[in-house]
């Protein structure tokens, strides 16, 4: 009878357990590039939305930063993670709370703080981008700020007349609608 020799041990674990890190190496690795996947996304998301704060688009991916960036445990969470959900829990910390601010000094202070957001973002991508292009890269048409901001007075007067701080003049007329000097070209 052969004597088993410690070599001959090694060849049959080796060949027992080679599969199944081979498999689990695997699913690791397809963990971590979906993972990475799933922030480039989101990261893509507000970078494209970024002049567009209100876009509900925009107010899903802050929304998501949580989820996306919480990694596998508290223990195992790389510094790039970390930093991220800290600059997003002080983005939403500003983001929450009734501030006596001017208007001018906390739109600067949300900028800064979206900025340091996009900048921790990029920088756990592997990104590099400067501070000026995160700030200024995004383009908006000077019509989308001109159509939101009609939505806006038109919504604040609709909300002054439904809450009778405005009144809503109607004016009658004698004319029919089917009168042809009715019309607004004067029926010619």
């Amino acid at each position: 009878m052969i004597e088993p020799t410690i070599s001959d041990g090694l060849i049959v674990a080796a060949t027992l357990l080679g599969p199944i890190l081979a498999v689990q190496a695997q699913k690791y690795l397809e963990r971590r590039t979906a993972a990475h996947g799933r922030k480039k996304v989101l990261f893509e998301m507000l970078m494209a939305t970024r002049g567009s704060r209100l876009a509900q688009e925009h107010v899903r991916g802050l929304n998501m930063i949580e989820v996306t960036f919480y990694g596998e445990s508290e223990k195992r969470r790389k510094i790039g993670e970390r930093d991220v959900l800290a600059a997003w829990r002080e983005y939403l910390d500003f983001l929450s709370e009734r501030n006596e601010m001017t208007p001018e000094v906390a739109s600067a202070r949300r900028d800064e703080l979206f900025v340091n957001l996009l900048e921790k973002m990029a920088t756990d991508l592997g990104y590099q981008f400067d501070r000026v292009q995160l700030r200024r890269g995004a383009y908006s048409p000077v019509a989308h700020g001109l159509h939101e901001s009609k939505n806006e007075d038109l919504r604040d007067a609709a909300l002054a007349v439904f809450s009778g701080d405005r009144e809503l003049k109607v004016a009658f007329s004698d004319r029919s609608p089917a009168d042809p000097a009715a019309a607004p070209d004067g029926g010619g």
